[in-house]
């Protein structure tokens, strides 16, 4: 073990007492930033199709079977960020757990953003790493959420002595920003993220 990790022995759950749930559907691949610059052509199969057609009756099915995300879910998403210190998942260091994870609906209806908010654990209260653990998580729901999710990272009150300090940078979207323009935090926050699935 390396002496200079905050937490050389921390406490590791076993992988089969993580909560999880199997996928009943594969997920469809979200649209990349190109896909709407190209041409939409009539399905092969229907002949009398048109593209606006089928484009339009596209984008009201998308609208009406919007795919909820739950707790789960989000909790799948970010579990398996390996740590920083450790060759483990923030799963299993119960950094991420699925009961400090929520995620509140638009409150009114002519709004459509949701808030997912995560409560991050870190191993010990004097961890030096809990800034980018709680980056590495946000970037993480940043990439794989829709946009109409709002994603509000902290750490849990109580667990951390700079949990102010670090709410405060995470809940900042220019001091976010500001961050992820530092290279060699970019390869760290990459490095974390490399064993998401």
């Amino acid at each position: 073990m390396d002496a200079d990790k905050d937490n050389a022995n921390p406490t590791i759950i076993n992988p089969s007492d993580l909560p999880s749930r199997r996928r009943s559907a594969p997920t469809t691949k979200r649209k990349g930033i190109f896909d709407e610059l190209a041409p939409a052509y009539p399905s092969l199969a229907d002949p009398f199709s048109s593209a606006e057609a089928s484009s339009a009756s596209s984008e009201f099915d998308g609208e009406e079977r919007r795919e909820e995300i739950d707790e789960q879910e989000v909790y799948d998403l970010i579990s398996t960020i390996s740590d920083p210190e450790h060759p483990l998942s923030l799963g299993s260091l119960g950094v991420a757990k699925l009961d400090d994870i929520s995620v509140q609906r638009p409150t009114s209806p002519r709004s459509r953003i949701s808030t997912v908010t995560v409560l991050l654990t870190p191993t010990t209260s004097a961890c030096s790493l809990t800034t980018v653990i709680g980056l590495g998580v946000k970037v993480r729901l940043l990439q794989a959420l829709p946009p109409r999710f709002r994603v509000d990272v902290r750490i849990k009150e109580g667990t951390s002595q700079t949990a102010d300090e670090v709410n405060k940078q995470l809940g900042d979207k220019e001091r976010v920003a500001a961050a992820m323009e530092n290279r060699n935090l970019i390869n760290v926050v990459n490095t974390m993220l490399a064993t998401c699935e």
